[in-house]
């Protein structure tokens, strides 16, 4: 049997910045190097990486199943260059159609999907983590009715796969308010208060309580100023579900990387963006 691997819930930070100049890349550093760093705190090499990004929603779960996945380029006002970028890793089927098997074991409907490419909220962070691309990769879709405890049920039912050399992450943002991150230049607290309540729960809290704040995460400080669409925070939910499929294990946050978009170290976008964090779930 393999080591069993840690689950990640990584911000993958905007559109597809690994692959732009260093000037551009300079508000990331720090969210580079923490993804430089990432493979020096798992058991060994994976087999494969599983990514739930906030970036595919279907009716029901689809799982990834080509062997060579496309790109998607979903995303927009960047050079023409950046839409010619490739993550060259490939896929998984046999993982694919275990994954599918666990998750309708759980009793949820799950579909192959042999056409699905890599999205930005896969090689934006892989691009980095694991640049040589050797590493087979697939991806879970959310389901599209952003259902929190449907979500911890998927990743429960992914859980067998870290036991299987199967890194597991959750690709997305602890804040996702485009239209405050892009506006006005007004200083908020929106950010800090749900950044300070995700890392209660899912640090100090007992494994049952951060379920549970989980599945009532709308009550949350700020909780619809951070996300006015959950898609983005969901993915947090599966890995969660990942790493504490009985609700027995601790968490530990390894390292909170507080991205920042401006020239200036006192923009007020700073602070509206200072959630995007990364978390890993490692059972004790």
């Amino acid at each position: 049997m393999s080591a069993r691997f840690p689950t990640f819930y990584l911000s993958h930070g905007g559109g597809p910045w690994p692959y732009m100049d260093a000037e551009a890349r300079r508000p990331y550093a720090r969210l580079e190097q923490s993804l430089r760093e990432l493979p020096m705190q798992l058991p060994g090499k994976p087999e494969a990486i599983l990514v739930v990004s906030g970036h595919w929603e279907e009716k029901d779960v689809a799982v990834m199943s080509s062997a060579a996945p496309p790109m998607i380029y979903d995303y927009g006002g960047f050079p023409e260059e950046l839409y010619h970028i490739r993550y060259g890793a490939a896929g998984s089927p046999r993982l694919a159609q275990r994954a599918q098997s666990l998750i309708q074991q759980a009793d949820l409907p799950a579909r192959l999907d042999g056409q699905r490419g890599f999205d930005h909220g896969v090689y934006s962070v892989l691009a980095v983590t694991y640049p040589q691309a050797d590493i087979p990769v697939f991806e879970v879709s959310l389901r599209s009715d952003l259902d929190p405890e449907t979500h911890l049920r998927i990743g429960r039912a992914l859980a067998p796969l870290r036991d299987e050399g199967v890194l597991i992450i959750g690709s997305g943002s602890s804040y996702h308010n485009l239209r405050r991150f892009f506006g006005p230049r007004v200083r908020r607290e929106d950010a800090a208060q749900f950044d300070a309540w995700l890392q209660e729960t899912l640090v100090e809290s007992a494994p049952a309580e951060r379920a549970e704040r989980l599945r009532e995460w709308e009550r949350a400080p700020a909780a619809r100023e951070a996300h006015p669409r959950e898609e983005h925070l969901i993915p947090l939910h599966v890995v969660v579900g990942a790493a504490d499929p009985r609700g027995l294990s601790a968490a530990t946050a390894v390292f909170v990387a507080r991205s920042r978009s401006g020239r200036q170290p006192d923009d007020e976008r700073a602070d509206t963006a200072r959630a995007a964090a990364q978390f890993a779930h490692i059972p004790q």
